[in-house]
């Protein structure tokens, strides 16, 4: 049966402690601190309001994106598996590129929640109802899934020869891609396509929002003012940040960087994966003053 190998850090031995012991922590402390701020946006009601809840989309969009690779990082790192058959890791890839079509789809969301807390505040309530926010996180999920799929299916179709050895604990499609042989051009144009009208249009949207919202902060007279609005936006942003410069260096150094050593594909693939879901809950409980004094008083009480 047609099977992949699964490769560490370059120059690392396979099965080492030093490397597993962080890579465990860090999934650790990425569960331990999405599964709190969804508990804490759940029992909190002043936390009830749209921007709350496409935070609470975001974390489950994290937790989905790190499930994926949990298996596989950790078999490597902490057992000697690093073979991985054709068809799990088809589903890996799948899974791992539609919670990532899902999280960016989320941040222009949140992009959106913001222009309209900002740029027109008395309506922000009528505007963003539940039932819109319900909407727009179906129609995100659907998104992702179905401009993913396509992928999937054009891969499970290809022929692979020679070297079956990625360049990750992980699947990924253009990784995956490489090792094909035949016309490998459908699946890589509509890969590149999926990848432009996902998180290229994403990233458009987001920067037009937020041109928008400097114009409307820079037109606000009063000092304390413009400073409010602008620290209403400090957590989105660093989310914005987090997710799409790994994510921007990992495509272009499988398109344009493959004289490069190894070890760079090995951590900017690392960072794309598993810093959001990281540093996420750590800015937005540091951020918010309710999350931050519900996760406190949880603490005090264990």
């Amino acid at each position: 049966p047609l099977s992949f190998t699964l490769t560490g850090i370059p120059g690392v031995p396979v099965s080492s402690s030093w490397a597993a012991l962080p890579l465990c922590c860090l999934y650790l402390l990425m569960l331990l601190g999405n599964c709190c701020l969804l508990w804490t946006i759940c029992a909190e009601r002043a936390l009830h309001s749209p921007m709350f809840r496409f935070l609470s989309m975001l974390a489950l969009a994290d937790l989905g994106l790190s499930l994926c690779t949990l298996p596989t990082v950790l078999a490597v790192f902490c057992t000697l598996a690093t073979s991985l058959p054709f068809r799990a890791c088809l589903a890996q890839m799948y899974f791992i590129h539609t919670f990532s079509a899902i999280e960016s789809g989320v941040l222009v969301a949140m992009a959106f929640d913001r222009f309209v807390a900002i740029c027109h505040p008395l309506r922000y309530c009528s505007v963003l109802g539940g039932s819109l926010v319900a909407r727009a996180g179906l129609l995100i999920v659907l998104r992702g899934v179905c401009m993913v799929l396509p992928v999937a299916v054009l891969m499970a179709r290809m022929s692979f020869c020679g070297s079956r050895l990625l360049s990750h604990s992980f699947c990924l499609h253009q990784d995956m891609l490489r090792l094909a042989c035949g016309d490998v051009r459908p699946s890589s144009w509509y890969g590149l396509s999926a990848v432009i009208l996902t998180k290229g249009l994403d990233s458009l949207a987001i920067l037009l929002s937020y041109l928008l919202i400097i114009r409307a902060i820079l037109a606000t007279v009063s000092p304390e003012a413009r400073a409010k609005a602008f620290s209403t936006c400090i957590c989105h942003l660093c989310a914005v940040l987090i997710f799409y410069v790994p994510l921007i260096g990992l495509s272009v150094i499988h398109r344009f960087g493959r004289h490069l050593p190894p070890l760079t594909h090995t951590l900017l693939a690392d960072a794309y994966l598993l810093v959001p879901p990281v540093l996420n809950p750590l800015v937005y409980s540091w951020k918010t003053q309710q999350i931050r004094r519900r996760i406190l008083l949880l603490l005090c009480r264990r």
